[in-house]
């Protein structure tokens, strides 16, 4: 069975996925940033951005960052409500 991401960020072709691995130290967060082309009838990734890209790219992975510090700092105020 596939993992499933924990988040995902869209701008038009960029795609952002949050990946969420749980640890003995505790949750940890890993992003994957792709980039969709059409190749015919078939749709497919690319890790490659051209110079268009990169501002889509920049708030994407801003974006991801602020999505992982929100959940830590969640998990941070269950722990010292407990």
């Amino acid at each position: 069975m596939a993992k499933q991401p924990a988040h995902e960020i869209r701008f038009g072709l960029i795609k952002a996925i949050v990946w969420q691995n749980q640890t003995k130290a505790g949750d940890r967060y890993n992003v994957t940033i792709t980039r969709l082309f059409r190749n015919g009838d078939h749709w497919s990734e690319s890790q490659n951005f051209g110079r268009d890209d990169l501002p889509l790219v920049a708030k994407a992975v801003d974006l991801a960052h602020t999505w992982i510090f929100q959940r830590s700092e969640e998990h941070t105020s269950e722990l010292q409500s407990h």
